[in-house]
């Protein structure tokens, strides 16, 4: 009876009849048909047409937007990040395990290269630990001053000159809207990069451990983020910083961090298409794994299996991989009716979802870019072939059992 059902099955495909043609759409938890999804671009291109909503998407979006700053528990909206917090931490300042170069005139005793402690501080012979955590080096040569008077060193001020050798590497904690949030490193140089003139040379400079580089250390800002606010908590004090500047190339900020800074981005709980594209904030690229196998695929060689997952550039668009993953040209007669599906998860809810496309149909409308999604980290894609091909497959399987048949008998 079974083998009687496949068979009818499979001849109606022969007949080109759609009862066997058809496949279900997927079926996702969210509303991703109609655009209620992370990205509105998600949403059914059937029901786009049905309801003539051409390039919708960015108002869709911005629908569930929140203010910029976020609001608090009573709905008022909390305001965009100060340049008074800026300018509070902004400038070098140190942090433990930081190598620091200090001269006190031609004194043996007291110059020398210092190391800040665990608990940073700055400890030199004979005085009292000095304070370096979270400071500026002109601050520690103050404090110098007043212990080597306090404890009667010298009767006049001595030439004293505190300067960074080497800044260390940082450890941060990174929550809220990035991809990967974590606690991180940042800062550190490895063995085989590092400049032994730079090492030698008196002073030191360093862009690793700003706050740039801890966001892009976690993945980098998804397109929810509320970058008008991120949120910087050191040593009590919480500060929120205005970063919209890296996107406009402007007024930047980016502030170097230090051990123990806690840093937070909000969501603004909506997809922002002008954060889908490279800057210093945004994730790298985009890890996609892709599959397009046709019939046959008899083993990982044939099938390409070594290579399904590619670096794409931050802010491609679903035609454009499925593009990248070769699933598009060829005859037109047996590869015009290929199909695609998207993979991908919501990283506010961590829910997954599915979206289908027709290629052909994707390829000629106008208005692809209405539907036509970014992709995000961690998606995959894969490739249906065409009716015709899987008519082709279809009889070949027809001869398999044919020959199996003759065999039995």
């Amino acid at each position: 009876m079974a083998h009687s059902l496949h068979l009818s099955c499979a001849l109606s495909v022969l007949m080109l009849t759609p009862a066997c043609t058809a496949y279900d759409t997927p079926d996702n938890i969210e509303a991703v048909a109609t655009g209620d999804a992370y990205q509105a671009q998600y949403r059914d291109p059937a029901v786009t047409r049905q309801n003539a909503m051409y390039l919708r998407s960015e108002p869709l979006n911005a629908q569930k937007c929140l203010p910029l700053g976020g609001v608090d528990a009573a709905g008022a909206s909390l305001g965009k990040g100060s340049t008074m917090a800026a300018s509070i931490l902004q400038g070098e300042r140190l942090t433990r395990n930081d190598l620091l170069d200090v001269r006190v005139g031609d004194d043996p005793t007291f110059s020398g290269s210092y190391v800040v402690s665990r608990d940073g501080t700055l400890k030199l012979p004979f005085l009292d630990p000095i304070q370096a955590q979270g400071r500026s080096t002109s601050e520690v040569e103050a404090d110098i001053l007043r212990g080597l008077h306090s404890k009667d060193f010298y009767a006049d001020t001595p030439q004293l000159s505190v300067r960074v050798t080497d800044f260390a590497s940082v450890n941060v904690a990174v929550s809220g809207a990035v991809f990967e949030p974590h606690a991180v490193e940042i800062g550190g140089v490895m063995g085989d990069r590092l400049d032994v003139v730079r090492q030698t040379a008196l002073g030191a400079s360093t862009e690793g451990r700003n706050l740039s580089a801890a966001l892009r250390a976690v993945g980098g800002v998804r397109p929810d983020a509320d970058i008008s606010a991120v949120e910087v908590r050191r040593g009590g004090a919480l500060y929120r910083l205005d970063m919209r500047g890296v996107f406009e190339g402007q007024n930047a900020v980016d502030i170097m961090l230090l051990s123990g800074d806690e840093i937070r981005v909000p969501s603004r709980q909506c997809f922002q298409e002008d954060l889908m594209r490279p800057s210093p904030i945004s994730p790298p690229g985009v890890s996609l794994f892709l599959s397009n196998l046709t019939q046959p695929a008899t083993n990982n060689a044939s099938s390409a299996i070594g290579q399904t997952v590619r670096e794409v550039p931050y802010g491609t668009r679903y035609l454009q991989a499925v593009i990248d993953a070769n699933c598009v040209g060829g005859p037109r007669s047996t590869s015009a009716d290929r199909s695609s599906v998207l993979f991908t998860r919501n990283p506010i809810t961590g829910v997954s979802a599915v979206i289908e496309r027709d290629i052909e149909d994707l390829l000629r409308r106008a208005d692809r870019d209405d539907y036509d999604p970014y992709l995000l980290p961690g998606d995959a894609l894969a490739c249906y072939d065409s009716t015709v091909t899987n008519i082709a497959e279809i009889g070949r399987i027809f001869g398999v059992l044919g020959a199996a048949t003759l065999l039995a008998r």
